[in-house]
């Protein structure tokens, strides 16, 4: 199985393309279509680093075409892209065909009309329309005007250019749904987006890993890793999330909560958490920030209305109007907050701890009911809304 430490050497190295799975796709696109049937009616889709041949992205909306009500459907690919060392059917049989610019160029594929006069416009009608000047890097000046041609993106970017992937979409003010990893929820350039509700993970990806066929140059060196019966390679992946600012059902699906003493009481994987984790019977309250800890999801209790510190991963289940997210816990812009105390740091390594933290630290620690001074993995600051 791919874990943190692999996705890291993959975009040290850039080799990071994977390819989703049509399984993946379906299921997160059919929410938007349950959520809003018009949702993609009369709608340009661009999929940027799409090549049709491999990508189950273009697939599916060709396959889908008249069900959306789509206006045009767009595919790029990129010329360093596995997929273009091989010829592409579409490619091939258009007049189009040049053998030169084949491994160097860019390619353009279009679908918006019935090409072949059989009453449908589906995957048979997709058209190769010819290379583009360069590669086909997103940022190009050629691709970024297909983005301000389209109405939404998707895709699954490389992991490595996340960021620049997500600040090109924003800077056009588009609709997307892209694939990422679940930490990119912390990112500087992240954050503040779903801080702000103007950006959300999607419906279909909650928890375990998923499955991505790569490149056939691609190392298999992680556990999970393999040959599928099509011959082609693929990896798993742990962590990886839908990131969309299309509305979907279960944004607005609220959590069913029990009470704080409830939760205490009944709750065994709760109980046993906060027993090895904080030597606690008890929501230990952080020493730096008028917040309990909540360590997982489901134990947020019903009748708390006082800031909660919670996993990253609460965003799978996040209702925007049920509670209200303050930051993070690195930030320093939210109320009661204070930078680490010097005496909590002492303890802390003394204890064993790592890190350069220094008195001040924005972090937030709390000590166990043991002494030990702990600092969790990343939370975010919740509250309830007063109105819920």
């Amino acid at each position: 199985m791919a874990d943190n430490a692999s996705l890291g050497a993959a975009k040290s190295a850039k080799n990071d393309e994977f390819y989703t799975q049509y399984s993946d796709i379906e299921a997160e696109m059919n929410a938007y279509v349950e959520y809003d049937p018009d949702v993609f009616r009369g709608k340009t889709i661009l999929l940027p680093c799409d090549d049709p041949e491999w990508s189950n992205f273009t697939k599916y909306f060709a396959a889908n075409f008249d069900r959306f009500g789509l206006k045009k459907l767009i595919s790029t690919s990129y010329a360093k892209g596995a997929g273009n060392k091989q010829l592409s059917l579409f490619e091939m049989s258009s007049p189009l065909f040049d053998e030169e610019l084949h491994e160097t160029r860019g390619k353009l594929f279009t679908l918006s009309r019935d090409k072949d006069g059989s009453g449908s416009i589906d995957t048979d009608d997709i058209e190769f329309s010819g290379y583009l000047d360069g590669d086909g890097d997103f940022r190009s000046a050629e691709v970024t005007k297909l983005r301000d041609e389209a109405d939404i993106i998707i895709t699954n970017p490389p992991f490595s250019l996340f960021r620049e992937f997500l600040a090109w979409i924003i800077d056009a003010g588009k609709q997307f749904v892209i694939i990422g990893n679940v930490n990119a929820i912390t990112y500087k350039e992240v954050f503040p987006l779903i801080k702000d509700n103007k950006m959300w993970l999607g419906y279909s990806i909650h928890s375990g890993d998923r499955k991505f066929n790569v490149p056939d140059d691609y190392p298999l060196e992680a556990a999970g890793c393999g040959v599928d019966e099509n011959g082609r390679k693929y990896i798993r992946v742990k962590g990886v999330r839908w990131f969309t600012n299309i509305d979907h059902g279960g944004r607005h699906e609220a959590l069913q909560l029990d009470t704080m003493a409830h939760n205490l009481k009944f709750n065994k994987k709760l109980k046993k958490k906060l027993s090895e984790d904080y030597g606690s019977n008890k929501y230990p309250k952080y020493d730096n920030c008028e917040a309990i800890e909540i360590p997982m999801t489901e134990a947020i209790p019903s009748d708390y209305e006082g800031l909660m510190a919670v996993p990253i991963t609460y965003l799978d289940k996040y209702n925007p109007e049920q509670f209200e997210i303050l930051g993070q816990g690195r930030d320093v812009d939210f109320p009661t907050k204070i930078g680490m105390r010097a005496e909590f740091l002492r303890d802390y390594f003394a204890q064993g701890g790592t890190g350069s933290m220094q008195p001040g630290h924005p972090d937030i620690g709390l000590y166990g009911d043991d002494g030990r001074a702990i600092v969790p993995y990343r939370r975010l600051i919740i509250r309830r809304r007063k109105d819920d």
